[in-house]
């Protein structure tokens, strides 16, 4: 085994699928704004197809659309003009990938999409081709070469019209608004979704099992109020029972090795100042960021009083779908 070449051959592969992409940059203009705006006014789905190695990319970008927002699904070409055509209705917009634009089963079951009086848009390498003759609108995904040594196998041509169609759904999902809570709603039981949609309000701990005590409290207290709620932790709290300060395990550690007698000591001259807080309906994806980049492992969450009214801790974000 040539261990040289074989790296020499997959950095060309790399290489040149990679300006594959790169190239698409210079011709995006106004052919690729009139295929949004098709696609963006449907009323009903896009029809997305391709035959061989195009109907991979026609399916994968048909399965991005449809989690981003835009109704579509796959047809393949050869079970269309075999009954399959039959799904596809007024309202609809077919996006079609053909490299060669010259497919002959694309070119089989076209005229039986446009008699339905669907607009085609055409994702191919060939701007001349019969497909692209058909089309109401014609992106232009040619590429020099394929990344095959034999310049037959596709496969830079398949990046490339993999990467446009990423490009127009991506475009569509801006114009659509979407929202983190709606991708979500699209992915209810994945890891994504879960993400996207559980909020630190879903997860924290509140009520009798919120751990508080006064400014006042001693150092003693203030451990029996967080050995018997079990959190490692306990907030601290004014008269007026506003938040000014948290003590944790990691303070008491400090404060044992600093020396002196501790459990006489108040809470309000051991804690710690201006603890980290968070919003109910903050996302608690963002309060696991926010314990990571502080190092810490509890937010305290506050009604519009200033008062604690929950806290969440990085236990309660680990032991969830979400990290």
């Amino acid at each position: 085994m040539d261990r040289g070449r074989l790296l020499a051959l997959a950095e060309r592969v790399l290489r040149l699928e990679a300006e594959s992409i790169q190239a698409l940059v210079a011709r995006l203009d106004d052919r690729f704004i009139a295929a949004v705006d098709l696609l963006y006014r449907c009323r009903g789905r896009v029809i997305v197809t391709g035959m061989g190695k195009s109907s991979h990319v026609a399916r994968k970008v048909a399965a991005t659309m449809a989690s981003t927002g835009t109704p579509a699904y796959f047809l393949h070409p050869a079970e269309g003009v075999h009954g399959d055509v039959g799904m596809v209705a007024q309202g609809d917009v077919a996006m079609v990938f053909s490299n060669s634009g010259e497919t002959d089963e694309l070119l089989a079951v076209l005229p039986a999409i446009k008699r339905l009086s669907v607009p085609v848009v055409l994702l191919t390498g060939n701007a001349a081709s019969s497909l692209a003759r058909q089309a109401d609108v014609v992106v232009d995904v040619g590429v020099r070469e394929e990344a095959c040594p034999m310049n037959l196998a596709p496969t830079s041509s398949t990046t490339a019209a993999l990467a446009m169609g990423d490009a127009l759904a991506m475009a569509l999902l801006d114009l659509r608004g979407l929202r983190a809570e709606d991708y979500a709603a699209l992915h209810p039981a994945g890891t994504l979704g879960w993400r996207a949609l559980v909020k630190v309000r879903d997860l924290m701990h509140s009520g009798a099992a919120m751990p508080t005590v006064p400014e006042s409290a001693t150092m003693k207290q203030a451990l029996e109020e967080m050995t018997a709620k079990r959190r490692g932790m306990t907030t601290v709290v004014d008269t007026a029972g506003r938040l000014v300060g948290i003590i944790t395990d990691g303070d008491l550690r400090r404060l044992q090795l600093a020396g002196g007698a501790l459990l006489d000591r108040l809470a309000g001259d051991c804690m710690s100042r201006h603890p980290k807080r968070i919003e109910a309906d903050a996302l608690a994806a963002a309060a696991l960021a926010m314990m990571e980049a502080h190092q810490i492992t509890s937010l305290v969450i506050t009604d519009d009083a200033g008062r604690p009214a929950g806290f969440i801790h990085l236990h309660d974000i680990l032991s969830s779908k979400i990290a």
